[in-house]
């Protein structure tokens, strides 16, 4: 999906990825990251996930709209700074920091305290070709790190994304030569994805580790 079709879903308030609280994937492996080590977060929006990751230690989020920024510090209650680069605007406030910006063009220099990485709406949400540009572009930033990655499977046929279906055998090719371990299921058939729900007859939510 292209910037205006994100843009057009924030400006109209089309969050149906949007969680109310902390992914349950995410809080069962919240204590395998260390504490006080930064972590990367792609495509952010204004995931309560931030909040989470926070009790460990610094969040640095990477994310294309500016209201999706402006949005998480005001319901958060804090009180953001705001400072312009070439490409991207900086949102800052205690241990939050949010490049607002095109993802792709994202400096590896201000990952450089990073070596963690939360996926939980990123790969899902972008086209095959992207997928391997997203892919790439993340090894590119952070040339040594471990990803806790939370994926979503259903029949492609029965469905049209975002959020995309994104099997196992694809996120091995994606990540060739890293090490990818399973480490949770979630069976959400008939329950839905997020705020929205999905006539599929099977649909569910993984959760890897990715070290490379």
């Amino acid at each position: 999906m292209d910037a205006a079709f994100w843009h057009h879903c924030w400006q109209q308030n089309l969050l149906g990825f949007q969680l109310a609280d902390a992914h349950p994937l995410l809080r069962a492996q919240l204590a395998h990251f260390p504490v006080q080590a930064a972590v990367f977060v792609p495509l952010c929006g204004k995931s309560p996930d931030l909040h989470a990751l926070a009790q460990r230690g610094p969040v640095v989020g990477a994310e294309l709209s500016d209201i999706a920024c402006r949005d998480f510090f005001l319901e958060a209650g804090l009180t953001a700074s705001s400072t312009e680069f070439a490409h991207h605007q900086l949102w800052q406030s205690g241990d939050y920091s949010l490049w607002q910006g095109d993802f792709f063009q994202l400096p590896a220099a201000v990952l450089s305290d990073c070596q963690w990485i939360y996926d939980r709406a990123a790969l899902i949400a972008l086209p095959p070709l992207m997928r391997r540009q997203y892919a790439d572009t993340l090894r590119r930033l952070l040339p040594s790190a471990a990803m806790l990655l939370i994926s979503l499977e259903y029949p492609e046929s029965e469905k049209q994304g975002p959020p995309f279906a994104v099997t196992e055998q694809e996120i091995r090719s994606l990540f060739q030569g890293a090490s990818i371990s399973l480490h949770g299921i979630r069976n959400l058939t008939g329950q839905g994805f997020a705020r929205r729900t999905f006539a599929t007859t099977v649909l569910v939510e993984k959760s890897y580790w990715i070290c490379w």
